[in-house]
């Protein structure tokens, strides 16, 4: 099968499109598809992949993201000569408006895959937010009627678009995968030398230094675990606009010494970062995904984290981690609980491992393929994925999201 995945975003960047858009193209390369990849312009990136073509763009200075131009005149020569089977979307816009373009001029199936909560992001509005919001609920909701199949990263996302939106047909949930090889491999005791860590209990925790992943809450809770247990450290791995903040309030709540501000690691290092834990902490609300989780599960971390949307889907509360109210003391609470009782941590870390061998990506591309034929079965049939447009604007109204041509 010739697949394209059309993405704003990819290697050198790290986030977590990257992560789905690269797991899924060598699991799927493996198992003998061709994968070509339709991404951004990098400055002083070279690719050591086939088969990646990139559009023009230009970096956006303190942000792990580049803005895509989606003009290439190459890339509009070569597209036809790939003979594609299916055309997989990662975005709505940008390149993700090429994707459903092409895959029409084409008459070529388009994946769509729902990464992210998109309306979490109105917050960086200075306008009004509902406006704005309402405006990104129409936008999603025409993209997706010219699509074949939607990919859900999370079963919470899922049951989100059928509650707002009414689709229950051409959607399907698939998790972005594990390579679970790395995680067995990884020892985290070069990591706890390099940092001094030996005899410390440490907490780890993964994250884009930004206002939606709830960080205040998650380091206020870390401040009340090492005020009641000494000898306790974080290790933060990410980086982000909001990053000079961070380090500010580890200052306010007086732990700085004890913080470690990894920052952004090659995905082949994460695991053994993850392995040099105690366990993983996190307490973002606005997940599509627990893919962080998920990886901290395949290292046989126990996860203590705020049960929200993405998290709950991938922690089992009590078999593989514990999941708290959006509470700070709560998660100190729990925290505490798992570092003072080392029967319930083993308990739990077996829990991990068994959980995470769900995620292993073999498996989910498995998966993925499948939902690949049916698209193009249903391209074949000239059908797409139906919104109900009365429960859509009831929806809307409810929220507040009103606009005129909903």
């Amino acid at each position: 099968m010739h697949i394209a995945h059309f993405t704003n975003t990819y290697k050198p960047n790290i986030n977590g499109v990257v992560r789905s858009v690269s797991t899924f193209r060598d699991a799927l390369v493996d198992k003998g598809h061709q994968v070509f990849v339709f991404a951004q312009e990098t400055r002083d990136y070279e690719d050591s992949e086939p088969f990646i073509f990139r559009y023009p763009g230009f970096e956006v200075p303190r942000y792990d993201y580049s803005i895509v131009m989606p003009v290439s005149p190459f890339v509009d020569w070569v597209l036809p000569a790939l003979k594609l089977d299916v055309i997989h979307s990662n975005h709505a816009i940008l390149l993700g408006q090429i994707a459903v373009d092409r895959a029409e001029k084409y008459n070529v199936p388009v994946v769509f895959t729902f990464h992210s909560r998109h309306t979490a992001y109105s917050a960086y509005i200075p306008f009004s937010q509902a406006f704005f919001q309402g405006i990104i609920v129409d936008w999603l909701a025409k993209y997706i009627e010219r699509c074949q199949h939607v990919i859900t990263p999370s079963d919470s996302i899922r049951q989100m678009l059928t509650e707002y939106g009414g689709i229950t047909q051409r959607i399907t949930t698939v998790p972005t995968g594990i390579a679970m090889t790395p995680f067995r491999r990884a020892d985290g005791r070069d990591i706890r030398q390099k940092y001094n860590l030996s005899m410390a209990r440490v907490l780890v925790s993964t994250f884009r230094h930004s206002m939606e992943k709830n960080w205040k809450v998650l380091f206020t809770a870390v401040a009340e675990v090492m005020s009641q247990m000494d000898n306790v450290w974080l290790l933060q791995i990410g980086d982000g606009p909001q990053h000079d903040d961070l380090v500010q309030f580890t200052r306010e709540l007086g732990i700085e010494e004890r913080v470690i501000f990894a920052g952004l690691l090659p995905f082949e290092e994460i695991p053994h970062y993850l392995k040099a834990a105690d366990l993983f902490c996190f307490a973002s609300v606005a997940e599509t995904q627990g893919l962080v989780s998920m990886e901290a599960l395949a290292a046989g971390l126990p996860v203590v984290a705020v049960r929200a949307s993405g998290t709950k889907d991938v922690v089992d509360d009590n078999v593989n981690g514990l999941l708290t109210e959006n509470d700070s003391h709560a998660l100190a609470k729990a925290i505490l609980r798992l570092l003072q009782d080392s029967d319930l941590r083993t308990r739990l870390r077996a829990g991990a491992l068994e959980k995470a061998m769900s995620f292993d990506i073999r498996l989910l591309a498995d998966k993925m393929i499948s939902v690949y034929e049916q698209a193009i079965e249903d391209k074949r049939a000239n059908r797409t994925v139906r919104i109900d447009r009365e429960l859509l604007k009831e929806t809307r109204r409810q929220l507040g999201l009103s606009l005129a041509n909903g």
